[in-house]
């Protein structure tokens, strides 16, 4: 999805520390949210342009999404930054990417989904559809300075309210989260059953398999057996004359 593992990158244990709460953030605010996705992968193996990943996949197919669904991908979006500052009282630039999503999808609630309390069910802007030269794809808008403000308002209230919920839940859940950094510091990946199990708060076994004895290799039917060496006799001796 975002490229190939980047294991020449050389991070620091400091950097490691940062992105494993960062990831486990994510993970523990994802998982803990009502309407959220499981968890499927959460790693701090750097792929593409990030240092660490979290997975989230949907149990089914999907073709639309209500509000409080919505408001917990923004939670998840925004829990890196909260571990973050939760941990070390100070906040990195890793989030970055992390903001512009959650404020992306709460725009659009806001301005085309209709699903702002205060603006109503109401669109606000239309989308170009025609290219001309010089111009680009972008939006034409159809309303006054005032729902520009407005609207403004509304995705910040979004966005607190998201932020101060999901600070909350980790809170509330810390020892969850100091848990799956321990086990990504030393394995560097926790697949969906381990999340499973860090979150219902019970032991989980790797099982790491014994090595096995190598075996001989197998024989092809179709090889040529090696010929046998010819047993010696021992000399014959001939009777002496009488």
């Amino acid at each position: 999805m975002v490229g190939p593992e980047r294991r020449s990158i050389v991070m620091s244990q400091k950097e490691k520390e940062i992105a494993a709460y960062h990831e486990s953030g994510h993970a523990i605010v994802g998982s803990l949210t009502e309407k959220g996705d499981p968890i499927h992968k959460v790693t701090i193996i750097p792929r593409g342009v990030a240092l660490g990943l979290t997975w989230s996949l949907p149990e089914d197919d999907r073709h639309s999404r209500t509000k409080e669904e919505l408001l917990g991908t923004v939670m998840f979006s925004l829990g890196g930054r909260l571990a973050e500052e939760i941990k070390f009282k100070d906040v990195t630039t890793g989030a970055s990417n992390d903001f512009e999503k959650a404020t992306e999808l709460a725009r659009r609630m806001v301005t085309q989904y209709g699903m702002s309390d205060t603006l109503g069910p109401i669109q606000y802007g239309r989308g170009s559809h025609q290219v001309f030269l010089g111009r680009d794809f972008g939006e034409e808008r159809n309303y006054s300075e005032e729902i520009a403000s407005k609207i403004d308002a509304e995705v910040r209230r979004i966005i607190e309210s998201c932020y101060d919920r999901g600070r909350t839940l980790l809170l509330e859940n810390w020892d969850k989260v100091e848990r799956m950094v321990g086990s990504l510091l030393e394995y560097e990946t926790v697949e969906a059953e381990e999340v499973k199990a860090i979150l219902e708060g019970r032991p989980y076994d790797r099982g790491v398999p014994e090595p096995e004895a190598q075996a001989a290799p197998p024989v092809a039917a179709d090889a040529p057996k090696r010929a046998e060496k010819p047993k010696r006799l021992p000399p014959k001796i001939s009777p002496e004359p009488a």
